[in-house]
């Protein structure tokens, strides 16, 4: 009896402990469920109010006339331009989503480390914005305007610029996740901070070509901008990370 009795214990035990899989898996789906409403919702008051959206995207640029190609081309544009505003302004809530399923699964230590990270994250994200919005798009559109003014009226599809700045936008938020990514290099002992400062020869050989890669116009002042910026990111992550180690 005794044995049994084990027995039906250890097998109770066994199924408890798996019960906690399914129910993680559940919650994950809740939280995705809910970050798509979320997001639906925003790209519909977004596009009731994307004309005031396209009005501060073509702020950058005053003296240039945009014009559409095809019948339907500016409202596929709003369409899409409602749905990244709606995305962008989700992803404090999906940093939310995320933190919540992510903590009680987490030790104080190590939420001590991820959460100042994934708020760092969105704050350099919103900064990658700001500088290509103020910096990058009008050093970028008045290179070529300056260019072919003498020769070219300016004109622009809306489409194609709509596309131009997008890649510019989140490329460049991108690019300013460097100093998080050599947080979490460091934080997990695969690359220290002495090693990284060793090689900034290479940093500057790689700045450079993810500048150009990154960078959707060709002219050769806004890669130099953003390559700049890789730079100082880069170093700063390395000054951050010799803070903390030390």
């Amino acid at each position: 009896m005794i044995a049994n009795s084990d027995f039906n214990f250890k097998k109770n035990e066994i199924i408890i402990l798996e019960l906690p899989f399914p129910e993680h898996i559940e919650e994950l789906r809740q939280r995705i469920f809910h970050l798509f409403w979320i997001i639906l919702i925003l790209t519909c008051v977004a596009f009731f109010k994307v004309k005031i959206i396209v009005k501060i995207l073509e702020f950058p640029i005053n003296n240039v006339k945009f014009f559409q190609i095809s019948p339907g081309e500016y409202f596929v544009s709003t369409v899409k331009i409602s749905f990244y505003t709606g995305l962008l302004f989700a992803s404090p809530f999906a940093i939310g989503q995320l933190l919540l399923f992510l903590l009680p699964g987490l030790t104080k230590k190590e939420t001590k480390i991820i959460l100042p990270l994934l708020l760092s994250s969105l704050v350099l994200f919103g900064l990658g914005l700001i500088f290509s919005y103020y910096v990058l798009i009008p050093a970028a559109l008045n290179f070529f305007l300056n260019y072919s003014e003498e020769v070219l009226e300016p004109f622009l599809s809306f489409d194609q610029y709509f596309e131009f700045i997008l890649v510019l936008f989140y490329s460049t938020g991108l690019a300013f996740q460097i100093p998080i990514i050599q947080i979490l290099l460091g934080l997990l002992n695969i690359l220290s901070p002495e090693r990284m400062l060793s090689a900034w020869r290479y940093v500057i050989l790689v700045s450079t070509i993810i500048g150009a890669v990154l960078t959707p116009s060709t002219d050769p002042f806004t890669q130099l901008l953003l390559s700049s910026a890789i730079l100082m990111l880069y170093f700063s992550g390395v000054g951050i990370l010799f803070l903390i180690k030390n």
